[in-house]
């Protein structure tokens, strides 16, 4: 079944322990809305992986990626508004020049400790929290994860009716099976294989 392709992105700080989130916090509807997230997007017709991830940055951020570190792929069968599949591509950003945005259209960007995220202190999407150590990890290995999750609707009256999604606070999890673990042959940005962090220049 296709899928839809997307870039993932995590800015760092220069001493690494900080790294740039996005808090989805301009459209109430936004199924995303309050939730912290890397930078990213579908990737357009016509580009490779690293082209489209270094366009979102430029976009989302207003900054130019000096260095990609391709830290591995995700699958998130049912994710599109539709239900369709994504098939995610991420990446650390060591190396970057310009400014940073403080806002775009989607949200307000922050500075955000790397400790933070991974003790579970910010909101954002349950299965974030079993890929972020990953991509944060001290000796980073490529990994391949999916995730499937099975969920009853429990709607907060409190908050905007919204499009049925995978994860969420205003959800209730009935069934959740994970499998994010490092991978020794997980597909590349190229299309080959490799089993150490791949950096783009």
């Amino acid at each position: 079944m296709r899928a839809v392709l997307a870039t993932l992105g995590y800015v760092l700080s220069p001493d690494r322990k900080h790294v740039l989130m996005i808090r989805r916090d301009t459209r109430p509807d936004d199924i995303h809305y309050g939730y912290y997230n890397g930078l990213g997007g579908k990737v357009e017709p016509g580009e490779d992986v690293a082209t489209g991830m270094r366009r979102e940055i430029r976009e989302e951020a207003g900054l130019e990626c000096d260095t990609l570190d391709f830290a591995g792929t995700i699958s998130w069968p049912g994710f599109g508004k539709d239900g369709g599949n994504w098939f995610g591509f991420l990446f650390r950003i060591p190396s970057w020049s310009g400014t940073p945005l403080t806002a775009n259209d989607e949200g307000t960007l922050h500075w955000t400790p790397i400790a933070d995220i991974l003790a579970g202190n910010l909101p954002m999407w349950e299965s974030d929290r079993h890929f972020l150590p990953l991509v944060f990890a001290d000796a980073p290995q490529l990994f391949h994860g999916g995730i499937l999750l099975c969920l009853v609707h429990v709607r907060d009256p409190q908050r905007p009716r919204r499009r049925s999604s995978r994860r969420g606070p205003s959800w209730k999890k009935a069934k959740r099976s994970g499998n994010i673990s490092p991978s020794p042959r997980p597909a590349s940005p190229d299309g080959s294989h490799e089993s150490t962090p791949r950096r783009f220049p």
